[in-house]
């Protein structure tokens, strides 16, 4: 039911976004680098590594620059163009790709980098074995906004990371993947929307507190 539920909405998506898809892709081949996605190897169902799409938004190299995998506000590694797409989230929509071909699921657990995979506990990677990492979900929606609670130094951005953030998300996925069923998924995508659109909203908060506690 899933699997279908992911083919039809990320059909749909594409048909209904192609006109700002195209935009997209024809701004950022004038701008930047001249580049329309950024293909990042990630951690995928059943462990295995798998390239995730987004379109470009930094330095094609930025990985390997100061900051690593971690963006903080105000990165000098994002392009101009970039941080619009970012800040809207228009960035993500090439994940559609990844949902289609079977490597993401619409609703999951958010895909990681290795470096940061390994952060979390050895009960959550048991537990989210078989779990497709979405597009959106609850640690993505409450995280919306983790460029602008990181510090800017790139060393304290990433203990910070792991000492503040990978809890909460790691408790936020763990509830989830306990208690995922399509109707959770539809809430989701309605929370989703509702952070894409009004930002950080205490709507969503409340909603999300409502749902699970974090520590």
């Amino acid at each position: 039911m899933k699997r279908i539920f992911d083919l039809l909405i990320s059909c749909l998506f594409i048909l209904l976004l192609s006109p700002i898809l195209l935009t997209v892709s024809i701004i950022l081949l004038c701008t930047g680098e001249h580049k329309i996605f950024y293909r990042q190897a990630r951690v995928g169902i059943n462990h295995k590594i798998f390239f995730i799409y987004k379109f470009a938004t930094m330095l094609e190299k930025s990985s390997l620059m100061n900051g690593g995998n971690i963006t903080t506000v105000n990165d000098y590694r994002v392009l101009p163009v970039g941080r619009v797409l970012r800040n809207t989230k228009i960035n993500e929509l090439p994940q559609l790709l990844n949902v289609l071909n079977g490597t993401m699921s619409f609703v999951g657990p958010r895909p990681l980098t290795s470096d940061l995979w390994n952060l979390y506990t050895d009960e959550f990677k048991e537990l989210s074995w078989n779990t497709a990492p979405g597009i959106t979900g609850l640690g993505s929606i409450y995280f919306r906004d983790e460029e602008k609670i990181l510090p800017k130094e790139a060393n304290t951005a990433y203990e910070y990371y792991a000492k503040h953030i990978t809890p909460r998300k790691e408790a936020m996925e763990t509830w989830y993947i306990k208690n995922q069923n399509l109707i959770l998924d539809l809430k989701i995508c309605f929370l989703t929307l509702i952070a894409v659109l009004f930002g950080s909203s205490n709507v969503v908060f409340k909603k999300l507190s409502s749902k699970i506690y974090v520590h």
